[in-house]
This record gives structure tokens, sequence and C-alpha cells, in this order.
């Protein structure tokens, strides 16, 4: 496979790590090498040549290219079977309603949120299980880096450069993970936003670090969703007052009493998009007074639309935990849901909403032998 990008003859592993870093192409961690073989291999596993465009980053017109997208997944440790998933969360990343540029160079410091659901998460070995927000498994990590790599070294989202965050997170260094799908009664989140069930895909948003939570003291649906929405509320005071996609992550001992009592997400994110709901007053009890004026009774809520909030089925088994994850800045930025496997020129982009994208159903009309449309493989 013929390859475009300039090759370096370097000694030993050590001395790849120290030529890497001294070039700024690293955040600090070590890389596997990007040779030609294993570059050529992950191309091959999506059936890609060399300068396929993956899209256009659309404030800057910078073209993504196959081979480039996969030289930095091959240095964040992903193995060509983890590539399907990089390019399609790098593809809906460049839709123009997540506004890459913006969540990237603010200084408010998102980092990107990539949810998988489907059949791909379970070839791959991924663990929507424990600490499934810390380093869960080896899919969820190496995919998670694979795209702040990319990002560093494609479009220039270096601290200082065009990263220009005030604090940031640690989710700047990975943040992926899959939803619990086989423990649930739910509908996967794709599915929510969608997607079919059998086919692969990931949702992409703009989002500020995990909020945990914690009550283990009831089993009222309405009572564990106070706790949460409280979360949400302190977000709204402390943070950011404008609405947007709030996700929500729901561990098993607190899931279980939502399957209990009958409610599916759709009821959890009808209950949480009437209650979270501050008013502009309360921002005088965070030392933000100077601002509310004469306004003090205006409503803002969380949700503009219960659809804006992410329900995903994720952690350990036991413990009355949950996360919420904010938005970076309203809706600004809105979260994208892609198939694994559609390609970006086939159709309108996606919405992010209930309606199936036309290049989303040319993929699934080919899901049942494996392949999209345009020859890539699915899982």
């Amino acid at each position: 496979m013929l390859l475009s990008s300039k090759r370096y003859e370097i000694g030993d592993i050590l001395d790849v790590q120290e030529f890497f870093h001294n070039r700024g192409w690293t955040e600090g961690l070590p890389i596997v090498p990007p040779t030609a073989d294993a570059v050529g291999s992950c191309l091959e596993w999506v059936a890609m040549p060399p300068g396929h465009l993956i899209g256009v980053e659309p404030v800057r017109a910078r073209a993504i290219t196959a081979e480039k997208l996969a030289v930095n997944a091959v240095m964040a440790g992903c193995l060509p079977m983890h590539f399907p998933v990089v390019v399609a969360a790098f593809t809906a990343m460049l839709e123009e309603p997540f506004l890459l540029h913006g969540a990237t160079s603010s200084t408010g410091g998102c980092a990107i949120l990539i949810v998988v659901n489907g059949p791909i998460r379970e070839e791959l070995g991924m663990d929507g299980g424990f600490d499934v927000l810390g380093s869960g498994d080896r899919a969820t990590t190496a995919i998670g880096r694979a795209v702040r790599l990319a990002l560093r070294n494609l479009l220039d989202v270096r601290p200082g450069a065009v990263d220009r965050s005030t604090l940031g997170h640690p989710g700047k260094l990975s943040y992926c993970i899959a939803e619990d799908e086989s423990n649930t009664t739910w509908a996967p989140l794709a599915e929510e936003r969608g997607v079919p069930r059998q086919v692969s895909a990931v949702t992409v948003m703009a989002a500020g670090a995990p909020r945990q939570i914690m009550n283990e003291w009831t089993t009222s649906p309405e009572e564990i969703l106070d706790t949460f929405v409280s979360e949400i509320r302190a977000s709204m005071r402390h943070y950011s007052i404008w609405s947007g996609n709030y996700a929500i992550v729901v561990p098993p001992q607190l899931r279980v009493h939502f399957e209990a009592a009958g409610w599916s997400k759709a009821d959890i994110r009808a209950y949480v998009c009437d209650c979270a709901r501050v008013r502009r007053g309360e921002w005088a009890e965070c030392g933000k007074a100077s601002i509310v004026g004469e306004r003090g009774e205006e409503e803002y809520a969380a949700l503009s639309l219960p659809h804006d909030l992410l329900v995903v089925a994720a952690g350990g088994p036991a413990g009355g935990f949950g996360a919420v994850i904010p938005p970076w800045f309203g809706k600004k930025s809105r979260a994208v849901t892609l198939a694994i496997g559609a390609c970006i020129d086939c159709g309108p982009p996606p919405t992010g909403g209930s309606d199936l994208p036309e290049r989303q159903r040319r993929a699934f009309d080919a899901a049942s032998d494996g392949k999209g449309h345009d020859g890539h493989r699915d899982s």
C-alpha cells in the first residue's frame, strides 16, 4: 500500500519516544511506532485507500484522510479492528452540528465523550461495567486516545495552540465508553437516536468532566432522579445556565429500580426535562448576583427537549452511584450519532435526532453481510 506520510529511520524504541515527544506529536505518554505495515493494516481493515476523505473540519477547511487518522490510531495503541470506531467517531465530530473547532478551542476545556453501541462492543471486548469512566478496557482506552492524538496532530489541538483550555479535564486523554447493553432491558442509546440495534454506532458529545452522585437510600425512580437533577442544577448554577445535551450514566444498582418500576429511558428523559430547571435568581447564591439584575424569576431549563438527555446504562454491578456529564456550552455543540460503516458523502449529515439519516440507511441496507454500502466493514 502506497502511503504519502514522511518516513523516518530511528534507532530503538526509546529513541522513537523521544523523537515523537520532542516534536509535539504526543501528549507525553509512550506511543506505538506507526510503521507502514501497522498503518496499512488499519486501512485494509476498513477497506479504505490512504487518501480516502474522512471529512473536512468546517471552520478551517482542513481535510482529514484515512491514512493520517490511521497513523494516530496506531500511535494510540489501536489494533486494526479498533479502527472502524475511530473513523466513525471522527466522522461524527466533523459534522457541523458538533462544532468541533469551538469545542476544541474553547477556554471551557471540554473533551470528546464517545459512547459505543451495537455488536462491535463484544467483538472488541469493550466492557461497560467496572470502572467504565476510568480505564475499563483496552479498546475504549485506545480508541479514545486515538481521537485525542488525531485532534492534536491533524488539527493542532495542543495546549496553548488551538486548545485554549483554562483547566481541561482527564477526559482529554481518553473519554470513550461502551454501553452495558447486555445487562439492561433499556434500548441502547444509539437505537434511541435512530440507529437500528443490530448496527454498531458511536455517539459523540462535547462534554465536561463526569460529576459523580450517590443515592442508596431509596428505590423510588423519582427520588433517584432527583439526585441526578440536583447535580444538573448545580452545573447550571456553577457553570452554565444554558440548555444543551446532558448525559447521565446509570449503573445496575440504580438501574434495577427503574426497570422494576417499568421506567424506560424515555420516562427518565421526560422527568429530567421537567425538573432540571433553575431560576436566574439562584445565581445570587453562588457569587453571581451581579448578573441577576431584575430577571431573578426567569426560569432556565437544562434540556430544550427530553431527547437532549443522553441516558447511558453503564457501570459496575454494586454501589448506588451514577454520573452526570454536562455539556460544553449549551446548544452551541450538539451530540451526533453515526453508524459505524457510514461514509461522509452519501447523503445529508446526521442531525442527532430521531430521524434516520439517508447515508446511514444505505449502510444499514447492507448490514446483514457486515459491510456498508461502500464496502467498508461494519464491525
